[in-house]
């Protein structure tokens, strides 16, 4: 396998990832909350969290995976320091969406999984979360496009 054949896999397993992460994030936000509110508490609260369980498990493995192949590029385009601007600020961006994706995992996220009855309130915070996230995300994938060298 050639030298720029792995770097390719490594920049579509960075894309791939930033896609499912986002993708996820946009999905929750705009079609599965909408869509929930056709259901009774009691269902909706499940439905709620069952699929928040799945998403987080896929977020839980596409986060490295976004941060270390993003980092493995900066490397391979010669380090931080000659990168374009937008490509650190990319790597801001994918830092913070880190940080806020485990301040809902560990914060809302874990209070509705050990409620017996999570409250609404938990998740609009997580979904108000959620929503900075998908912004951010968007943020994120702006500056990779203008780093893009046309």
């Amino acid at each position: 396998m050639s030298y720029s054949i792995v770097w390719s896999l490594v920049l579509a397993l960075h894309i791939t990832g930033m896609a499912a992460w986002v993708g996820g994030m946009i999905y929750a936000a705009f079609v599965l909350k909408p869509s929930l509110s056709l259901l009774d508490g009691t269902q909706r609260a499940s439905v709620h969290l069952q699929t928040l369980n799945r998403f987080f498990r896929i977020v839980w493995h596409t986060m490295p995976t976004v941060l270390i192949t993003g980092w493995l590029l900066i490397y391979h385009d010669g380090g931080f320091a000659v990168v374009p601007w937008p490509i650190n600020l990319m790597q801001l961006f994918g830092l913070i969406m880190a940080g806020i994706f485990a301040r809902i995992y560990f914060g809302p996220y874990q209070k509705a999984r050990r409620a017996l009855r999570p409250q609404q309130g938990t998740f609009d915070s997580i979904r108000s979360l959620v929503m900075v996230n998908t912004g951010i995300g968007v943020l994120t994938i702006i500056c990779g496009c203008l780093a893009h060298p046309f």
